[in-house]
């Protein structure tokens, strides 16, 4: 498929996708006109770098991670190692941290929003 079918299907510009490809995370093959072309499974391989992404993984850690993983599936493939394996826990363990900030500070947030709303003089309008 062409880039830009990839672009519709995956959700992701075609700017993306072609910085995916600097950056080692997508590859293509060229046509005779000099053409991207992607197959099947780009799709599954996008959605999985997006997601990455979101977790908050670089591009770098993407590009050691994603030889380990299999597209369809997501599950680990024969390459996986231990420290890659340690080094996900860590990530996993820094969203958790997050995670807990974040809802901290959204309790915090709410807190303010109810002892403002209380204080707000009653309008019969």
């Amino acid at each position: 498929m062409r880039i830009g079918e990839l672009a519709r299907r995956s959700g992701v510009s075609e700017r993306s996708l072609r910085y995916y490809e600097t950056q080692d995370l997508l590859r293509s093959v060229r046509t005779p006109g000099g053409q991207r072309d992607f197959g099947e499974w780009a799709v599954d391989r996008v959605i999985r770098i997006q997601a990455l992404y979101a977790a908050g993984l670089n591009s770098k850690k993407i590009a050691q991670l994603l030889p380990c993983m299999r597209d369809a599936d997501g599950a680990p493939n024969e390459i996986a190692t231990h420290q890659l394996v340690d080094e996900l826990v860590a990530e996993r363990d820094r969203i958790d941290r997050m995670i807990k900030e974040l809802h901290r500070s959204r309790d915090i947030l709410t807190e303010v929003i109810d002892t403002a709303s209380d204080s707000l003089p009653v309008d019969g309008s």
